[in-house]
């Protein structure tokens, strides 16, 4: 479990390492924030206000009660609600992600709402598994994780497009496929799972 929290820990430092110049006065979103460990190292990384936002009371609660016990509740806060139609003002953030969660919803309509709640320059990144319709139709590894997840791991073509439709314009494509090999083949066998 400690190898899994460390490369999940590795890959959320990934993504914040390409949201830009972030400043102690700015605002980013985490959509799909989950227990909120990308939020509290956003913070600890920039000084800056960091809002999240989940379905899950649960993992609202957890992240919460862990900014508290840090401390840092006043700039770090997870909501309960649809990353699909947030109530962060339009305009208000200057970075926003999601890391591991877009699978979960139509991109289209979450590439609006980043659109919307990002000022003008911000930055959108994201981590996400695809495919590459380049190759084909999509693996039986896809068909499974779509099936075990509950998800729909889209094409890479549908982000490209869905951003580019939303004025989100991609600065950077980067295949992480070796770099997260370990942490899948770890999480395979793990009673997590």
């Amino acid at each position: 479990i400690a190898e899994l929290h460390r490369l999940e820990s590795a890959q959320a430092d990934v993504l914040l390492g390409h949201l830009g110049d972030i400043g102690r006065g700015d605002t980013l979103v985490d959509a799909g924030c989950g227990r909120g460990g990308s939020m509290v190292m956003a913070h600890q990384r920039f000084g800056c206000s960091v809002e999240g936002v989940t379905l899950s009371a649960k993992q609202a609660d957890f992240a919460n009660g862990r900014a508290a016990e840090l401390g840092i509740d006043d700039h770090v806060r997870a909501t309960v609600c649809n990353m699909l139609s947030t109530p962060f003002a339009t305009g208000s953030a200057a970075a926003s992600w999601n890391n591991e969660s877009s699978m979960y919803v139509d991109l289209d309509d979450l590439f609006a709402e980043h659109s919307r709640v990002l000022k003008v320059g911000g930055r959108y990144v994201t981590i996400t598994g695809c495919w590459n319709p380049r190759y084909g139709q999509p693996s039986k590894w896809v068909s499974q994780i779509n099936a075990h997840f509950e998800c729909n791991i889209h094409s890479r073509r549908e982000y490209l497009r869905a951003m580019a439709d939303n004025r989100l314009v991609p600065q950077a494509v980067i295949d992480l496929t070796p770099d997260t090999l370990p942490y899948w083949e770890l999480r395979a066998t793990s009673s997590l799972v």
